[in-house]
């Protein structure tokens, strides 16, 4: 009895896993970036072959970002915060589909593909998976993710103390071995991004995701690519 009970248990956890999140490719309730936020510059790395893979990413037909339509709004108010400081945002990733994701998986699992190692110096490839670097599932999937930077309103560089993707400590939003300029230029994203209604993570001074994301059990698969006439 004990036997059986143990296993319906295993069915039933077994059940909740699967049932518990769902793919869509619904992007009814997403808008590309520039379509509320036209001063911003797009960096899309997965759409080209910058980027740890060396190569263009599963589902990036085109370099635009996509957003959950609150996603969007909430960064919207924080690129106006961060205007008025003389700021404007340069975006790398933002909604990325589960295919993208699949397709960093089957790169980790290529022993006969290194990918541009400049990306992960102090790591074998196998520890990006074991150490979460890379996930088998991403809150970017959700459509409420995005990584990003500032430059300043000529388009100049501002030194964040470490460059997007680079999986290493340096990454960590609270890294103690940078200059207090930096430190500071971290600070301006992540107190702006925070006041728009995001959160950060430990490993990524870059990520942000929203905090009330209207998808928080749905990650999706269409494309990223040229938005239609409705989209616009």
């Amino acid at each position: 009895m004990k036997k059986i009970l143990f296993g319906v248990l295993i069915l039933f956890s077994f059940a909740q896993m699967t049932f518990a999140s769902q793919i869509s490719c619904d992007k009814s309730g997403f808008v590309p970036v520039y379509t509320l936020i036209d001063d911003a510059v797009y960096d899309i790395r997965y759409y080209s072959s910058y980027n740890f893979t060396g190569n263009r990413i599963n589902g990036y037909k085109a370099p635009v970002a996509y957003l959950t339509k609150e996603g969007a709004n909430a960064l919207s108010a924080a690129a106006k915060d961060l205007r008025k400081k003389g700021y404007r945002l340069l975006i790398w990733d933002s909604y990325r589909p589960q295919k993208a994701v699949d397709n960093f998986v089957e790169w980790i699992n290529n022993p006969n593909d290194e990918g541009d190692k400049s990306f992960y110096p102090e790591l074998k490839k196998s520890d990006l998976l074991k150490g979460q670097y890379i996930m088998a599932k991403s809150g970017h999937t959700r459509g409420s993710t995005i990584d990003l930077t500032l430059i300043n309103k000529d388009g100049s560089f501002v030194d964040m103390g470490g460059t997007f993707d680079l999986f290493s400590e340096i990454s960590h939003p609270n890294y103690k071995k940078i200059t207090k300029e930096q430190k500071k230029n971290r600070k301006i994203l992540h107190d702006a991004m925070i006041k728009a209604g995001f959160k950060g993570i430990d490993s990524e001074w870059w990520h942000f995701t929203l905090e009330n994301e209207p998808y928080p059990d749905t990650y999706f698969d269409f494309d990223v690519d040229v938005p239609n006439s409705a989209e616009n």
